[in-house]
């Protein structure tokens, strides 16, 4: 569903497993960092809420959203987490480098997921502009950051489950 139809925000409808004991990475990317920070602190928060404990939470920046995928690859190689979340904004701009980035971004973030066969949350913006990011980082559309610690709880409990 288009996340203009909905706030991203709300997980009513979606039972949260319990978080504890589960240890998450969050890789933020510096490239638009008043989105980025906000999607991080929804992240972080939504981690909190479901009782994630603060010392599990492993939180590393990078300076793109290229980069993201990298980051996140270093960390599962060195701290073994049950999930990481990728958190980046790409705006649309005047060129094609808008299609490149988001194109190497998701198809890195989904080889990770198989590689790993472990979740490594996509939690990238892929905005026409500005005003639609901000409604998406905790504007009238709710955060990103929330829906992608969420995921990344709901995936690592589901890992965890088929595992026993």
């Amino acid at each position: 569903m288009a996340s203009n139809l909905k706030n991203l925000s709300d997980f009513n409808h979606t039972e949260i497993p319990d978080g504890k004991g589960l240890k998450i990475g969050i890789v933020v990317a510096d490239f638009n960092t008043k989105i980025t920070d906000a999607l991080s602190e929804g992240a972080y928060n939504t981690l909190r809420k479901y009782h994630v404990n603060e010392e599990n939470i492993i939180i590393k920046r990078v300076p793109g959203s290229i980069e993201l995928t990298l980051g996140a690859q270093l960390l599962q190689e060195h701290l073994e987490l049950d999930a990481i979340i990728c958190l980046g904004c790409v705006i649309q701009g005047e060129t094609k480098h808008f299609d490149y980035v988001c194109d190497s971004v998701t198809q890195g973030i989904t080889n990770l997921n198989i590689r790993y066969q472990r979740p490594f949350i996509f939690g990238v913006l892929t905005t026409d502009n500005l005003q639609q990011a901000l409604d998406r980082a905790g504007g009238k559309h709710g955060n990103k950051g929330n829906e992608a610690a969420a995921a990344a709880i709901r995936m690592a409990s589901l890992r965890s489950e088929l595992k026993k």
